[in-house]
């Protein structure tokens, strides 16, 4: 298109003009609720993002004027309205697609089959089944994008200005990127992504991160880079955020300005239901081998055809009747519920999890859980207390530190005291502070109070001092504290408009490295290392008189150190306990933390994450630059310090008992080192720190790189990243369903972790166990109804209903209901169907399974009562007969038998014993099964079509078969599970271990 070509000629900038007189066509397409457009000078479609990606921050205030009409009708044409518009589809069209699913294809296919074939009741009751199945999967569909369309859908209207000045009412939906919105003091929730231009906002973003505290937006800084929402979070206000309240910008202060940078599902709103409507295919063994299972099963289908055909055949029975058994075949040997049947362990899982407080949005993920064997946790927050107290303030100056003073508010008046009092975040809403609790308990501790009133004068929030003899001071300008930057600062006044003065606040090194050498002590390295080996919780202010207003990198440069601030952070009671639990299931435990790398190891050290017999080294990675090479530097810790560049041999001179506790950056291939020696830092490193948002994210994924599945635990909006990332992300929130992770637990410390996990892998064994047992299920029947084909006979149709309904479905149905153990065991489940143990116990199965319906039959025939079948008539035609009746009472027996035998409990799931209602069914249809093989009675035998047995001798002589049939399948299941039949699994292990 013409029209976008032009576009592609100015760097894709739309900023050009966008309207030509002759007449343009604009080729687009919708995919996932996404706009692609036609992108002529790339010759491909595009998503319409691209137009704005490459917008500098210098744009987006070159858009504080507003568009014009005409500049935004073209843009909405281009970018479509400003919704994220979830269908909900019809009925008719929901079934539609429904029917076509391969599974109730099948089912159609079967029950056709089975018509034809006469099996009216069997068909009948599948119909049913089916029907119901079907109903209950539509109205759960359409209540589910109900839900989420509610969720998603969002119209409201918005203040716009124009490019005249005039400020306009706009409906949400005629909103464009480029467009300039005007932010109410009372807020709004928000219905797009916007950058702040102008002023400030305090916004709750629950919904996106999970985060319950609220957080303070401020102006984004002018500047030439290029604009992204990630790395500019802390300016920028995401769709479907509730603005608490808005201060400054507009006109005579009334609210906040802002430019809107993406609209519908482009926005951040958009994006997480997307993922929700699309999620990512889960990339987990056991749900491809349960695929490529099932074509096992299909080869089976096919041999048990061609068996069927040819032993038909020779029966010289009709076309028709060749046809329709060797099909029939297939319906018995696949069975069309397993996809189904896999599933309830899940389900059951996930109702436990929920009663617990522990909300899951994701069901697959409860199985993979069963396999996490890294398990990442954020510090702050996650392993510690929220709530932090002041320990004590110590200025510090050239001539060294000051003695320590236990309460900030017994400082003597100066900077320090002003910089306690005045750097932070916090803002009064109706009367009451919020924001973050490490500042709220900072600011308490200066005796000075939030105030509203300012003598007239615009800022942003007023502190004043507990005694008149001080001037109020408020902040005119704030930058908030980013975890990639390590630090906030702040722009201040005094009353009346005097002396400003600029505050920072963050981790010490990084303040230290922003402050004049002369102004820094010389014992700065030393009292922070002792205050962090103590457990505190350190940071450090600075200063700096300012003439005139600056950009945030020019305020945080040159500045005079002013002296460190040391919070008690105590660790949860709970984690010690629960690090402990992993510790002795050989899961291992790593500590993800921004915050400083001494304090990291003593909270490890008081949850037991590192040992107090094992040695600590601390390993300062330093990426590859333009000017060096990449370095590690190993400290110990009496003191001893090793640098290697490019190198291996330090690491191979550290021991596998030993742990290393690595600093900042994390390493990785990219770094220009050693795949070996990142390797090894990333296996034996217990402890990260110093570690940014996407400086975690990036850890998960490097350990997903070396096959491990990781487990991630946070509650800060700087975890998102990393508990998305993850296989198992559990969010500590108070919401009941937080899209920022998988799981969202209700508690707030991280005795949730060996829960899920004890859950996984309960539902991991479970969903085993029943595709184990569905697949034997499928064999018994193939089994038995081949060899009756083989004698010229076959099961009646009720026949096939009570093994079918009344004995397999309700056993699968509440197999799954036992819960998992209490305790974590070392041994992690398999989650490979395909493995030799697997399907080395099936094929055993499978034999004896063959061997006592064989036994069963000749040991009929062989009786001297016994009455050959007349050879003349085939099939159903020549029921009743003993050949039948032996087979198919041996067969419900077996049905039986391999749920016990398959439904495993120790390690991972309670004892079979504790699943009463399964147990209560084992025992009603064992008795069912011997009232049917000793006593039938003459109504349940004519409908059943049983042979009238009169022997008692060889009827108790079928018991016992039965009962030597459940002990051979139980030992084999028990040499199994001990490796007693399969040493190869133990051997294969053992080589692995020795080559790596």
């Amino acid at each position: 298109m013409d029209l976008l070509g032009e576009l592609e000629d100015t760097e894709w900038r739309d900023t050009v003009q966008l309207y030509k007189e002759e007449k343009t066509l604009l080729r687009y397409y919708l995919f996932e609720g996404l706009r692609y457009i036609w992108i002529d000078r790339k010759g491909t479609f595009c998503r319409v993002s691209v137009l704005n990606e490459d917008w500098t921050c210098k744009d987006l205030y070159g858009f504080q004027k507003g568009l014009s009409h005409l500049e935004q009708n073209l843009r909405k044409r281009v970018y479509g309205p400003n919704l994220i518009d979830v269908p909900v589809k019809p009925y008719m069209k929901l079934l539609f697609e429904e029917v076509l699913n391969p599974f109730y294809m099948f089912q159609l296919f079967s029950i056709t089959l089975w018509m034809i074939d006469h099996y009216f009741v069997y068909a009948i009751c599948i119909f049913i089944i089916s029907v119901l199945s079907i109903c209950i999967s539509l109205y759960e569909i359409r209540k589910q994008s109900i839900t989420i369309r509610n969720m998603a859908r969002f119209v409201t209207n918005v203040t716009v200005r124009r490019n005249s000045g005039a400020e306009q009412c706009v409906s949400s939906v005629d909103l464009v990127p480029g467009d300039c919105i005007i932010i109410p003091q009372d807020g709004l929730l928000l219905p797009c992504d916007a950058a702040l231009l102008d002023g400030e906002c305090l916004v709750n973003e629950s919904m996106l991160t999970g985060e319950s505290v609220p957080v303070l937006k401020t102006p984004l800084p002018a500047g030439e880079r290029t604009y992204s929402s990630e790395t500019e979070r802390r300016h920028t206000l995401f769709c479907g955020t509730q603005l608490i309240q808005a201060k400054g910008g507009g006109q005579e202060g009334s609210g906040a300005i802002a430019v809107v940078t993406s609209t519908g599902f482009f926005t951040a709103k958009g994006n997480l239901v997307s993922s929700i409507l699309y999620p990512q295919p889960t990339n987990f063994r056991f749900y491809r081998d349960s695929a490529k299972f099932l074509l096992v099963l299909s080869f089976v289908a096919m041999f048990g055809t061609i068996y069927s055909f040819v032993v038909l055949f020779t029966s010289n029975a009709t076309w028709l009747e060749l046809v329709i058994r060797s099909l029939d075949i297939v319906t018995i040997a696949v069975p069309p519920a397993l996809p189904a049947a896999i599933t309830t362990g899940t389900i059951y899982a996930q109702r436990r999890l929920k009663n617990q407080g522990v909300f899951c949005i994701s069901p697959p993920r409860i199985n993979i859980s069963g396999k996490v064997s890294v398990f990442c946790f954020d510090k702050t927050g996650t392993l510690t207390e929220d709530g932090l107290d002041v320990w004590g303030v110590m200025e510090g100056g050239p001539s060294g530190f000051s003695e320590l003073v236990p309460e900030p508010r017994l400082l003597p008046t100066g900077h320090m005291l002003s910089g306690l009092a005045c750097c932070h975040t916090v803002t009064l809403l109706r009367g009451q502070p919020l924001g973050d609790p490490l500042e709220l308990k900072m600011v308490e501790s200066t005796g000075w109070v939030l105030d509203a009133e300012f003598g007239g004068h615009r800022v942003l929030a007023v502190m004043r001092p507990p005694t008149q003899q001080l001037s109020a001071q408020g902040p005119v300008s704030r930058f908030p504290f980013s975890s990639a930057l390590q630090r906030m600062s702040v722009v201040t006044v005094a009353q009346g408009g005097r002396s400003a003065l600029a505050f920072i606040k963050g981790s010490p090194e990084m303040v230290a490295s922003l402050c004049r050498a002369e102004t820094v002590p010389a014992q700065f390295s030393s009292k922070l290392r002792n205050f962090s080996s103590e457990g505190l919780r350190v940071l450090a202010l600075a200063y700096k008189p300012l003439d005139r207003k600056h950009s945030q990198g020019e305020v945080e440069k040159d500045m005079q150190f002013l002296g460190l601030m040391m919070m008690k952070n105590l660790v949860k009671p709970e984690s010690a306990k629960v690090i402990n639990v992993l510790r002795l299931a050989n899961l291992r435990s790593v500590m993800v933390t921004g915050d400083n790398i001494l304090t990291a190891v003593n909270v490890a050290k008081s949850c037991g994450m590192v040992g107090s017999d094992e040695k600590v080294i601390f390993v300062n990675a330093t990426p590859h630059t333009a000017q060096s090479m990449p370095t590690l530097r190993f400290t110990l810790e009496d003191g001893g310090t090793t640098t290697a560049q490019s190198s291996v041999e330090v690491i191979t001179q550290v021991g596998p008992a030993q742990r290393q506790h690595c600093s900042t950056p994390l390493l990785s291939p990219s770094h220009s080192f050693p795949d070996t020696l990142s390797l090894q830092v990333l296996l034996r490193t217990t402890v990260f720190a110093r570690m940014g948002p996407d400086q975690k994210t990036q850890l998960v994924k490097e350990l997903q790189k070396l096959n491990y599945r990781v487990g991630m635990c946070g509650d800060g909006a700087n975890d998102c990243g990393a508990l998305r990332a993850a296989d198992v992300g559990v969010s500590l929130s108070e919401a009941e369903a937080s899209v920022a992770s998988p799981f969202t637990s209700k508690t707030d410390n991280i005795s949730c972790v060996p829960l899920l996990i004890r859950e996984g892998r309960c539902s991991l064994v479970t969903s085993f166990s029943l595709f184990k047992y569905m697949a034997l299920y499928s064999l018994i029947q193939l089994c038995a109804v081949l060899i009756l084909y083989t004698v010229k006979t076959t099961m009646a149709d009720l026949q096939f209903l009570v093994c079918d309904i009344f004995v397999v479905t309700v056993l699968a149905i509440v197999m799954g209901r036992g819960g998992p153990s209490k305790e974590l065991d070392p041994r992690r489940p398999s989650a490979s169907l395909l493995a030799l143990p697997v399907l080395g116990s099936l094929f055993i199965h499978t034999c004896i399974i063959i061997l006592g319906q064989l036994s069963a039959l000749f040991i009929t025939t062989s009786q001297d009562w016994y009455i050959p079948l007349n050879s003349s008539v085939y099939g159903s035609s020549n029921l009743p007969n003993m050949e039948d009746t032996s087979v198919f009472l041996l067969s419900g027996f077996q049905y039986i038998i391999m749920a016990v035998v398959v439904t495993k409990g120790y390690p991972h799931k309670k004892p079979l014993y504790y699943n009463v209602i399964f147990l209560c069914i084992l025992f009603v249809l064992f008795a069912m099964m011997t009232w049917l093989m000793v006593y039938p009675g003459s109504i349940v035998r004519q409908y059943l079509q049983l042979y009238d047995f009169s022997d008692m001798n060889f009827k108790i002589l079928l018991v016992a078969v039965a009962a030597l049939n459940f002990l051979l399948c139980f030992v084999v299941e028990v040499s199994d599970d001990m490796t007693l039949i399969f040493p190869l699994r133990t051997i294969v292990k053992d080589i692995k271990t020795y080559v790596q």
